[in-house]
């Protein structure tokens, strides 16, 4: 299996080798690198394309506290490790708040992005109570069927039913999203920053996205100085890569195709 030495950390990452433009995607809370395999599927005959899992998630080992910027210097750092000079930087959700820190932080490697369903800014008060519950709620019970029902209807769109990731959330003890729960709610806003990334921008959000609604979506798009595409996936919730591969991959190759 392979794994990257990157900042004291032990990476799982997959990549899918060749020639062409690389591609980095980073997942979403819950989820893992296995989230981007429609992606991977449709854009490496073309591009490299990289997936990992990111501190306290997956197969990934880390240390612990740690923030989305020292996320971002991961995903960097797998980069060097993989000697790829600039790649474009692709995130949902959780991963984009690490993207556009990396875009921040490290311009020069950021060729583009991909922002799926993220946002700029930090929880409201509203936001960290509701959200807070909720995870303390599923410390007490575990993964119950309720308990799984609900995170679908974050994560998911009305109907999306795959049980695939009902199972991959069981085998995690929900004692070992605390580091990660710390890092989600202690993010600060970068509504202020977003005129500084000037590279060229695609954001997808689902229609239906109950975790972070489209409008967040596109008051991110409106401080961004260089949005090439805006895609709204109708019928898709929180993960539309995932739910509606067939309209967000062809989106995505275009995107890349115009870059190159």
């Amino acid at each position: 299996m392979p794994f990257a030495d990157v900042n004291e950390q032990s990476l799982y990452y997959e990549d899918s080798g060749g020639d062409g433009p690389a591609v980095l995607f980073s997942h979403g809370f819950l989820m893992g690198h296995d989230m981007w395999a429609h992606q991977v599927a449709a854009l490496s005959p073309q591009y490299r394309v990289v997936t990992y899992d990111e501190r306290g998630w997956g197969q990934t080992t880390w240390t612990e506290p740690f923030t989305f910027w020292d996320m971002a210097d991961d995903a960097v750092g797998l980069l060097d490790n993989l000697g790829i000079d600039q790649a474009v930087f692709g995130g949902m959700s959780q991963g984009g708040f690490l993207v556009l820190r990396a875009a921040l932080q490290t311009p020069d490697r950021v060729r583009g992005l991909i922002l799926v369903d993220t946002h700029a800014r930090a929880f409201n008060d509203e936001e960290l109570a509701g959200f807070g519950a909720l995870f303390d709620a599923l410390e007490t019970s575990g993964w119950s069927e309720e308990m799984i029902a609900t995170w679908y209807g974050f994560l998911f769109g009305p109907g999306y039913d795959d049980p695939y990731w009902a199972g991959k959330w069981r085998s995690r003890s929900p004692s070992a999203i605390a580091p990660a729960r710390a890092c989600l709610f202690g993010r600060e806003d970068l509504t202020d920053r977003l005129s500084e990334i000037t590279c060229p921008v695609m954001i997808v959000h689902g229609q239906d996205d109950a975790g972070i609604p489209l409008s967040d979506g596109q008051a991110m798009a409106a401080g961004l100085p260089n949005v090439v595409d805006f895609l709204t996936v109708p019928g898709a919730g929180h993960s539309p890569n995932v739910e509606k591969p067939e309209i967000v991959n062809p989106a995505i190759h275009s995107f890349l195709d115009g870059l190159s």
